[in-house]
């Protein structure tokens, strides 16, 4: 069951702070990424290609948890655990979005046959910290 994002939550998750996500390997090990990030609801989006490790992962299990740390304060946290979904990104138009939030310019060319994917993980349990 999904659940809602709360305001700080929101928040964090709109500023340009990164996220660690991690997926599970095959065998069940943890294996984590920086991701930058994006809000779309109360969904958490971020991009990767078809090759990569993570999207191995979640094509052959979805559940994720993300940790969200704010830039402007290390005490203060968000882990989100979730399912996430892997959505065809052929015109690697979130790569554009993220790269603009977090640095401004247009993101490094890829080549043609590079497939991008769109990760949607809808959040089932949202914990925050802060000291």
């Amino acid at each position: 069951m999904t659940v809602s994002l709360d305001d700080d939550a929101r928040r964090l998750l709109d500023a340009k702070n990164f996220a660690v996500v991690s997926t599970l390997l095959p065998r069940g090990e943890p294996q984590t990424s920086v991701v930058w990030i994006k809000r779309d609801g109360d969904a958490v989006l971020f991009t990767t290609t078809s090759h990569r490790q993570k999207a191995r992962n979640i094509a052959r299990d979805g559940r994720v948890s993300l940790t969200v740390i704010d830039s402007e304060n290390s005490y203060h946290s968000l882990e989100i655990r979730g399912i996430a979904e892997l959505i065809p990104d052929p015109e690697k138009r979130l790569s554009f979005e993220l790269s603009h939030k977090y640095l401004g310019v247009d993101p490094p060319g890829e080549s043609e046959d590079e497939r991008r994917l769109i990760v949607r993980v809808m959040p089932e349990r949202v914990i925050g910290f802060s000291a």
